[in-house]
C-alpha cells in the first residue's frame, strides 16, 4: 500500500465513523468519553486542529458542524440529555490521573 492509498482508506474511515456518530444521536457524548475516552467534541477539536497545521481557516462552529452534522446549538437542543449523577461520577473518576 502506498502513502495516497493509505490516506484515502484513513480517511474513508474516518467518515465512516463520523456517518455512523450521526445515525446515532441517542449515544450521548458523556457515554463516550466514559467508555472510549473521546466524544464528537473530540473529533471536533481534533479536525479543527488537522485544519489549523495545513493552514486552513476552519473555526471551532465549522468543525463541530462537520462531526454532527448540523450547528452543534441544534444538535444539543435535539438530542443532547443531562448526565446522570452515575455519568458524572464515571466522568469525573475517568480523567483523574
Amino acid at each position: 500500500m502506498n502513502d495516497q492509498q493509505r490516506l484515502e482508506l484513513e480517511a474513508a474511515a474516518f467518515r465512516s465513523l463520523v456517518q455512523h456518530l450521526r445515525s446515532r444521536p441517542d449515544v450521548q457524548n458523556i457515554d463516550l468519553m466514559n467508555l472510549a475516552g473521546f466524544c464528537r467534541n473530540c473529533l471536533s477539536k481534533w479536525y479543527k486542529a488537522a485544519a489549523d497545521e495545513h493552514g486552513l481557516a476552519v473555526d471551532m462552529d465549522q468543525a463541530r458542524e462537520e462531526i454532527y452534522g448540523m450547528p452543534y446549538a441544534e444538535w444539543k437542543a435535539r438530542y443532547q440529555k443531562e448526565a446522570s449523577a452515575e455519568q458524572q461520577a464515571a466522568f469525573a473518576k475517568g480523567n483523574q490521573h
